[in-house]
């Protein structure tokens, strides 16, 4: 058996380091979105595969026996091509999908279900933190009466396209100390996200908690057909079982 692992999250590098502890053989493969990503315990690829025909032709090509999808929560479209290229193929294939974040007391989340509508929410003049990245950047062009600050990992290599915009470069993690500090530092009013759960990613939403400041929780996308787990341990029970 030969394991694909589509990586890109914490997860799928702890399901690396898994596979390469139990001698699991696995590849990964990153889409490239981040430049100097993380380095993962199993022979990884950089970059896309072309489209579906070039998915196809890696995995007839590398021999691939089974797909892990570990992509991110909102990774909607890597998903469905991985499935219904598995499907074509006849290959074993399984969705990670980390449980979502769920308010507490003291939360002040408003739920959207598409960054386009944060402006719904947003009066004028506010300090306005993008934690979505950039790749959905362009749908905040509607907010033009805030100052927008998005974070991301990888220093930008061309200006914001807005004058009311700057970005913010940092590598997570980040503590939940550190976020609080940054969000006082630049008056920060309200915060965005992507519902991506997860317990390391967490911190910003705790910080917004003790500051009492509102969130706009974008909600996931619809799910796929691809059978999925939310657990770590039910994930490596699945390559144990398909390494037997």
């Amino acid at each position: 058996m030969t394991l694909l692992i589509l990586a890109g999250t914490a997860e799928a590098r702890d399901l690396a380091k898994y596979c390469a502890a139990t001698k699991i053989p696995a590849q990964a493969s990153l889409s490239g979105a981040t430049r100097k990503p993380l380095p993962l315990a199993v022979p990884t690829r950089h970059g896309g595969f072309g489209g579906a025909d070039g998915f196809k032709t890696f995995i007839k090509e590398q021999n691939i026996s089974a797909i892990l999808d570990a992509t991110h929560p909102f990774a909607s479209f890597i998903t469905e091509r991985t499935f219904q290229v598995s499907q074509e193929l006849g290959l074993p294939m399984m969705r990670y999908d980390r449980p979502e974040w769920k308010p507490s007391e003291g939360d002040k989340w408003t739920f959207i279900n598409d960054e386009s509508e944060a402006i719904n929410y947003i009066s004028s003049h506010l300090n306005v933190f993008l934690a979505t990245g950039r790749q959905s950047l362009l749908k905040f062009k509607n907010i033009s009466n805030s100052r927008l600050y998005c974070r991301q990992i990888d220093p930008p290599d061309m200006p914001f396209p807005w004058l009311n915009g700057t970005f913010i470069i940092g590598r997570p993690p980040f503590s939940e100390a550190a976020e609080k500090a940054l969000f006082l530092k630049l008056n920060i009013d309200v915060l965005i996200v992507k519902n991506s759960g997860g317990s390391a990613s967490r911190t910003k939403l705790d910080a917004a908690r003790s500051l009492e400041m509102p969130v706009l929780m974008i909600n996931r996308p619809s799910p796929t057909p691809a059978s999925t787990l939310r657990s770590l341990t039910e994930i490596k029970i699945w390559l144990d079982n398909l390494n037997n």
